[in-house]
C-alpha cells in the first residue's frame, strides 16, 4: 500500500474510533477499551490511544459495529473526510491565491474535533446536503453568512428547532424569524431561548422553509459562519461543507486544543464586550453579529491568541455532567458534600438522557476538597482538565454514576496572579533604572568637556564586560537545560517508536498464527 494512502487511512480509522468513544458507542465486544482487553491481552486497554494502533486493530474493532445506524454514521465521517480533502486540493492547486477567508474555512476544517463534531446522518429524513462548488472560481468566493439557532427539547428526547437569525458580512439580517417545532415540545428552555409557548401563536414557518432561504444564501461558494456551528447545521438538517467554525478558529494559550473558547469569552476577550449578561437569555440575532464580527477581527488582526479568564466565582464551582436525567437535583446535593447549591447548566447542545449542572461553594478551597475527598477514578476530559467518574446509591435504592469536573487546572489560580505581578514588578524595575541612569548621564554631561560620543562609548565599555557576563552565564544555563529536554523527548519518541514496532509485529504473528490454525483446522477436516 501507498504509504500517503496508509497514512491518510490511519487518519480516517483514527477519527472514526473517536467518534465512537464520544458518543460512547458500543459493537459486539462493547466499547474500545472492552474490546482492546479481549483482543490484546498483554497491553490491554493501557495503550488506549487509537493513533498508537495499528490499521489492522482499528478496523477489526469497527468491523463488532453491526448496526445499520452506526454503519451510517461511519459512512458520514468519510463523507466529511472527503470535503475535507475538496478544500485541501483546492488549497494544493491554488496556494498562491488562497484568500483570507478561505484560510479560515481550512482553519476550520483542518481542526481536531472537525470530523468528530460535523459528520451527521445526512440519509435521515428532511436533511439537505450543499456540496462544495465544483469550478474553482465559485470556492474562492469570499460572501459570507452567519447563523445562529435556537432550540426547544420535544417529547422523543430530539431537539427542534424554534428561532434563527443569519446576518451578512455587514451585519444586515438576512434571516430572522420564529419556526414552528414539527413535534410536541416538552421543553422551551424559555430561560435560554427567550421564547415561550405562547409566542408561536400563529406561526407557520417550517425548517423546510428556513431550509429554502439558507440555500438561496450559500449558492455560489458562499462561506457559512457560526460559534460551534454544528449545532446549528443539526438542528437545521443542512449540511455544508465551506464553514468558519469561531470556536475552532480561537485557541488558549498554553491550552489543550479540544478546550474551546465560549462565545461570550470570546467576546470579552477580543471584541471588548459581553454578548450576555449572566443568567439572561440567548438572543441569536447578537449572537450570529457576534459570531460575523469575530471573524472579521481574525481576518483584520492575524493570528489572536487568548488568555484563559476564570474567575474566582467560576473556581468555586464543579461541574456535574452526565446526570442521568431519572437522578433529581436534590439526590445529588446528598452526594455532594459541602455544596450550597446545585445549578441547572444553560445548554443549547442536546443532552439526550442526560443533563449538566453545577455544584457551588463559598470558595475555591472548598471546592477543591470536596473534589479531593470524592471517591471516584480521575482523569482528564477532552479538554485536559482534571474529573472524576463517581457511582452513588440515591433514594429507591437504585445505582447511578456521573462525572464531576474542575473548572481550572489546578495550578491556574494559585499562579497567574503572580506572575503578573512578577512581571509588573520586573517591568517597573527596568523603567526605574532606565530614569535613574539617564539622570545620572544628564549631571555627568553638565560637569565635563569630554565629548558625549566618547562619554557613551567609555560608559559602554565600562558596563558591558558585566552585562555580558552575565548573559552569558544565563544562556549556557538555558541551553544546557534545553538540550537535556530535547534528549529527554528523543529518548521518548524512541521508546514510542519502539513499542508501536513490537505492537505491529506482534499484530503481524498474531494474523499469521491465525492463518497457520485455520490451514490446521482444514487438514484435519480433509483427513477426516
Amino acid at each position: 500500500m501507498d504509504e500517503k494512502l496508509e497514512t491518510a487511512e490511519k487518519k480516517v480509522l483514527v477519527e472514526i474510533v473517536k467518534l465512537v468513544q464520544k458518543r460512547g458507542l458500543e459493537g459486539t465486544q462493547g466499547g474500545w477499551k472492552d474490546f482492546l482487553k479481549s483482543y490484546d491481552k498483554k497491553f490491554g486497554a493501557s495503550l488506549s490511544d487509537p493513533s498508537r494502533r495499528s490499521n489492522d486493530v482499528l478496523v477489526s474493532f469497527l468491523k463488532t459495529f453491526t448496526k445499520e445506524d452506526d454503519v451510517k454514521l461511519f459512512s458520514i465521517v468519510l463523507q466529511s473526510h472527503l470535503n475535507r480533502s475538496t478544500v485541501e486540493q483546492f488549497r494544493k492547486q491554488s496556494w498562491d491565491n488562497e484568500s483570507p477567508e478561505q484560510s479560515l474555512v481550512r482553519l476550520t476544517l483542518e481542526h481536531p474535533q472537525y470530523l468528530l463534531d460535523y459528520a451527521f446522518l445526512t440519509a435521515d429524513e428532511g436533511w439537505i446536503v450543499i456540496k462544495p462548488p465544483k469550478k474553482s472560481r465559485a470556492m474562492r468566493s469570499n460572501a459570507m453568512i452567519a447563523i445562529d439557532c435556537e432550540m426547544v427539547l420535544c417529547e422523543d428526547g430530539t431537539e427542534a428547532l424554534v428561532k434563527v437569525c443569519a446576518v451578512d458580512r455587514d451585519l444586515q439580517v438576512k434571516i430572522y424569524e420564529l419556526v414552528k417545532p414539527n413535534k410536541a415540545v416538552a421543553d422551551y428552555r424559555t430561560e435560554i431561548t427567550g421564547v415561550a409557548a405562547g409566542d408561536l401563536d400563529g406561526v407557520t414557518c417550517s425548517v423546510a422553509d428556513i431550509q429554502k432561504s439558507m440555500k438561496k444564501l450559500l449558492s455560489g461558494g458562499n462561506i457559512l459562519v457560526g460559534h460551534s456551528l454544528h449545532n446549528d447545521l443539526q438542528v437545521l438538517k443542512i449540511n455544508h461543507a465551506r464553514v468558519i467554525d469561531t470556536s475552532y478558529i480561537f485557541k488558549y494559550l498554553d491550552a489543550p486544543i479540544h478546550r474551546k473558547p465560549s462565545l461570550n469569552n470570546l467576546c470579552k476577550s477580543v471584541l471588548g464586550y459581553e454578548v450576555r449578561k449572566p443568567g439572561a437569555a440567548h438572543n441569536c440575532l447578537d449572537d450570529a453579529c457576534a459570531a460575523m464580527k469575530l471573524v472579521i477581527a481574525k481576518l483584520e488582526r492575524g493570528e489572536i491568541t487568548l488568555v484563559q479568564d476564570v474567575s474566582e466565582p467560576e473556581i468555586a464551582k464543579l461541574l456535574l455532567h452526565r446526570i442521568p436525567v431519572f437522578v433529581r437535583r436534590e439526590e445529588i446535593s446528598r452526594v455532594i458534600p459541602g455544596a450550597v447549591a446545585i445549578e441547572p447548566k444553560p445548554s443549547k447542545k442536546l443532552q439526550g438522557q442526560h443533563y449538566s449542572a453545577f455544584a457551588v461553594f463559598n470558595s475555591p478551597p472548598e471546592a477543591n476538597r470536596a473534589y479531593e475527598n470524592m471517591e471516584g477514578d480521575e482523569e482528564k476530559d477532552s479538554s485536559g482538565l482534571p474529573q472524576k467518574l463517581v457511582s452513588f446509591r440515591f433514594g429507591n435504592g437504585k445505582t447511578a454514576s456521573l462525572y464531576i469536573r474542575k473548572m481550572a487546572q489546578d495550578h491556574f489560580h494559585r499562579e497567574a496572579l503572580p506572575n503578573k505581578r512578577a512581571f509588573e514588578g520586573e517591568e517597573s524595575l527596568i523603567k526605574s533604572k532606565k530614569l535613574k541612569t539617564d539622570k545620572e548621564m544628564a549631571q555627568y554631561s553638565s560637569h565635563t568637556e569630554v565629548p558625549s560620543n566618547e562619554r557613551a562609548k567609555e560608559s559602554t565599555e565600562s558596563k558591558k564586560p558585566e552585562i555580558d557576563e552575565k548573559v552569558v552565564e544565563t544562556m549556557k544555563e538555558n541551553t544546557n537545560q534545553l538540550d537535556e529536554r530535547l534528549k529527554e523527548i528523543e529518548r521518548l519518541k524512541q521508546e514510542l517508536k519502539e513499542r508501536d514496532a513490537k505492537i505491529v509485529l506482534q499484530d503481524k504473528m498474531i494474523t499469521n498464527l491465525v492463518k497457520k490454525v485455520e490451514e490446521m483446522r482444514k487438514g484435519l477436516n480433509r483427513k477426516k
